[in-house]
């Protein structure tokens, strides 16, 4: 970062020497002729055009893969409760059971705790619950069928995690408000004072499409939170059918968790 910084200080003083030294023998010109400010905003314009777009491209990209990684996660505990069919029916009714469990603890604490970046405790009671059934099935032939499903849950899980937390640094956000900010008051700089109705609405327009990629970028940046965000829609089905297995092989038995996923005693 220093040595950034260095070179382009360096850059800058070579510059004002150049035009100080060696342009009058470089160039036949008059002192007062070159590049206006309105020749210098065409490429700054350019540059924060470039650098929003490349920066929302990667927001993009975290969005995409917290949205594969619920529904991967999904289709993980779906094959898991599938999977405890094969299993005697004291685990299995206890595997189900943790499912249904764990699906209402992701979709009703971890789901608006990620909003902000966070995760919650509350859906690990379930996936402890499910290795401790596990091993009591540990010589059947089912037992590596369910510890690899898990497997893949608890990976989804951590990647819809590690998705949550916002892949642009604040530093980073900052600097295209800062850039913004810059290129729009250097536009209207090199805006007519009078008659300039056209080119104030001009200006208008560049502001707000700027600021909506801005804003597109902060959006879409939170996976989980905001307006643009991933529903716990595929973690919901998911629940639905685990309780319908559940209630089907197991109507006496009731469910270990409240609505809210939480464990009851």
């Amino acid at each position: 970062m220093l040595l950034v910084i260095v070179v382009a200080v360096v850059a800058l003083l070579a510059g004002l020497a150049a035009n100080r030294f060696l342009r009058p023998r470089l160039l036949k010109e008059d002192d007062d002729t070159g590049m206006a400010v309105k020749d210098l905003v065409g490429p700054l314009l350019t540059m924060t055009v470039l650098l929003l777009s490349f920066v929302l491209v990667t927001a993009n990209g975290s969005y995409g893969k917290a949205e594969v990684a619920s529904r991967g996660e999904a289709r993980a505990l779906d094959q898991l409760v599938e999977t405890a069919e094969y299993a005697p029916q004291v685990q299995r009714a206890r595997i189900q059971a943790d499912a249904v469990c764990y699906a209402r603890a992701v979709r009703e604490q971890e789901w608006p705790a990620m909003s902000d970046g966070h995760g919650s405790p509350a859906p690990s009671v379930w996936s402890t619950d499910f290795r401790l059934t596990f091993r009591t099935l540990q010589g059947q032939p089912v037992f590596g069928m369910l510890v690899s499903a898990d497997n893949k849950r608890s990976d989804e899980r951590e990647e819809r995690l590690t998705q949550a937390s916002a892949s642009i640094p604040s530093a980073i956000f900052w600097f295209l408000l800062a850039t913004l900010f810059i290129t729009v008051t250097a536009l209207g700089i090199c805006l007519p004072r009078k008659n300039n109705r056209g080119q104030l609405v001009t200006l208008t327009v560049i502001t707000a499409l700027l600021t909506t990629m801005l804003v597109i970028i902060r959006d879409v940046d939170r996976p989980f939170g905001g307006i643009i965000d991933v529903e716990p829609t595929a973690i919901t089905e998911v629940e639905r059918q685990a309780t319908r297995d559940f209630l089907a092989h197991s109507p006496a038995i009731g469910l270990p968790c409240d609505d809210q996923g939480t464990k009851v005693a």
